[in-house]
């Protein structure tokens, strides 16, 4: 399965016009089937392909996607050539409309007005005159391009889903149809990311979630609100508090803020320009102040920093907190935990000279390897994050230099395996982007590092050096866990499950044969108390169900241990202790020995 994700991040340029192509041969299909469909965009994306399309009345169910697979491999047979031509931008426009293509007409009138079908103004250039087409058979599509010679050059493929599609992305405007397909090059690629999937969908953490009592949605609280059960909310603060813990090492102090603001604030720092429309507004009634909820937190730190005076003597400042911010996500952006508009993030910020940048990166680095090596997570690389040549950064370019060079210095320094991207930067300075591997090969951007120069100065932050002059600190933002809750996707999906013995909700539980032996009874509540009284979580089931039915609940419940009371346990013999497969084979223990094993074994956080 992992070959498979290999293969996936470098994209090669036949496989994307391979996948290309067939979103061209999949509209071909389409449109021979339901002639009066209109078309949107139809690109290659990592797996394979999809396209946007406008039914009509007529909405397709994914019953028809076996209709239009049967259609499109006619046209692979046929293998129909792919015919380039040009148009003037004028001719195009009269030809969507004539073919009542009113998708097209739009996605053309913008290229001649703005340059770009883009929706972002920073990408508007000089209208463009002319366009090019791509004609397979009786379909003909406005396309750049590439594409292979013909539509018997594909490889393998399977349409997977029909969902619902804002056209451009935008709730204001029609719904669409989105088809997605699978794509890659041989039938066996095919079949391991199939089965890739079939895995993936038995792990999926909204699944596993609701069959271990972890979280819960109510219509009634919101969508993207997230509530968590008292197991899951014993697994987050477990994960949060080795955060802290790991922080607390590194030298980093706790503080707290509240969780609404002034929007004055915001706009200081620079957010309401870049994300203004992802505020949640609350207006005072007894002061008409507008404020906003916070959807991140350095800002409230800066003016922590702010408060009192600081010499370079007690350089570096380094703050953490663990807090839920709020962010205005559209809905239909939003799934699972995956994408909320509640976040909790363990969030961590240092104040510092330049000369102490490379160090207290260094130590933030240690603390990531620590917390995903401790999680299971170790197949780490770093993403360089660096600014393009667009205007949506601020600060100026040499310090956005000498920022990037640090970070790729001290990537390099740190033995880190890393990528540069550009265009990839916060808006105000360079980052790390760690990125790690789950157990079926899928790759997920983790913790933070983020080099800031502009902050600082916008909220007139300083120190006053060794010659008794004021120098403005840099800042670094940093996220270990980042979001807990997109977190606690990935690691519930990593997992599986079954968690290890130190955040487990449930780490043991003791199950009696009989339910109605007042001496047995007596026994199983003291072990109980013995176990409690250690810090150990346990339950001790007593109800009336079978001794089978309750061994399956603690394996349903995946929990790491579990052990079975009766005569023979009573009797003074040793406790056999049922061990969860991932972790051992069952082991006979004295009562003494069972609650140093599992206490040794949370206060160490072994996996």
């Amino acid at each position: 399965m992992k070959g498979i994700y290999a293969k996936m991040e470098g994209m090669n340029e036949n496989l994307e016009k391979m996948r290309h192509s067939l979103a061209h041969i999949m509209a071909a299909a389409v449109q021979k089937n339901w002639p009066a469909a209109q078309f949107g965009i139809g690109p290659a994306i990592e797996n394979g392909f999809y396209y946007d399309i406008d039914f009509g009345k007529e909405k397709i169910s994914e019953s028809e996607l076996k209709k239009i697979e049967k259609t499109m491999r006619e046209i692979i047979n046929a293998k129909q050539p792919f015919v380039r031509s040009e148009m003037s931008i004028d001719e195009a426009i009269d030809w969507a409309k004539t073919t009542k293509q009113s998708y097209k007409v739009e996605l053309l009138e913008d290229l001649k007005n703005k340059g770009t079908t883009s929706v972002k103004e920073e990408d508007f250039v000089d209208g463009v005159n002319e366009v090019s087409f791509y004609q397979l058979g009786d379909f003909k599509d406005l396309c750049r391009g590439p594409h292979l010679e013909n539509s018997g050059q594909v490889g393998a493929f399977k349409l997977m889903q029909v969902s619902g599609a804002y056209w451009r992305g935008n709730e204001k405007n029609p719904m669409m149809q989105r088809i997605y397909g699978v794509a890659f090059e041989t039938k066996e690629g095919l079949a391991e990311y199939l089965e890739l999937l079939a895995e993936a969908k038995k792990r999926d953490h909204r699944k596993l979630g609701k069959e271990l009592d972890l979280f819960t949605f109510s219509d009634l609280v919101g969508a993207g609100l997230p509530m968590f059960t008292p197991r899951g909310t014993i697994l987050r603060d477990k994960l949060a508090e080795y955060s802290v813990d790991l922080r607390k090492n590194a030298g980093f102090e706790l503080v707290w803020t509240p969780h609404i603001t002034k929007t004055e604030l915001y706009k200081t720092s620079g957010h309401w320009d870049k994300f203004g429309e992802e505020l949640f507004l609350v207006q005072s009634k007894v002061s008409g102040d507008q404020f906003a909820l916070k959807p991140m937190n350095c800002p409230h730190h800066t003016q922590i920093f702010a408060s009192r005076p600081h010499t370079y003597r007690e350089m570096p400042v380094r703050y953490m907190e663990v807090t839920t911010d709020y962010r205005d996500e559209k809905t239909g952006e939003l799934g699972g935990l995956t994408r909320v508009r509640s976040l909790t993030q363990d969030d961590s910020h240092v104040f510092c000279r330049k000369e102490q940048i490379k160090d207290e990166i260094r130590n933030l680095v240690d603390v990531v390897k620590n917390l995903y090596e401790t999680v299971g997570l170790h197949e780490l690389r770093a993403r360089l994050s660096y600014c393009d040549g667009s205007d949506k950064y601020l600060g100026e370019k040499q310090v956005w230099a000498f920022a990037q060079e640090q970070i790729r210095e001290v990537a390099a320094e740190n033995g880190l395996d890393f990528f540069e991207a550009e265009g990839e930067a916060a808006f105000y300075g360079p980052k790390i982007d760690f990125m790690a591997r789950d157990a079926i090969g899928r790759e997920h951007q983790v913790a933070t590092i983020q080099l800031d120069f502009v902050m600082p100065g916008r909220f007139g932050l300083e120190f006053v050096n060794e010659k008794g002059e004021k120098e403005t600190p840099v800042m670094i933002h940093h996220a270990t866990l980042g979001s807990i809750e997109r977190f606690l996707s990935v690691f519930i999906e990593h997992t599986a499950g079954r968690f290890p013995v130190w955040c487990a909700p449930e780490q043991v539980r003791l199950i009696l044969v009989k339910n109605d032996d007042e001496k047995l009874i007596k026994f199983a509540e003291k072990l109980h108390e013995q176990l409690s009284s250690a810090g150990i979580r346990a339950e001790l089931d007593d109800s009336g169900d079978s001794v089978g039915k309750k061994i399956r609940s603690a394996e349903t419940k995946k929990l790491p241990y579990s052990v079975v009371l009766g005569e023979k346990e009573l009797a003074g013999g040793k406790l056999l202790l049922r061990i969860r497969a991932d972790l051992g084979e069952g082991a006979e223990l004295t009562a003494q020995e069972l609650v140093e094993r599992i206490a040794d074994e949370s206060q160490n956080r072994t996996r």
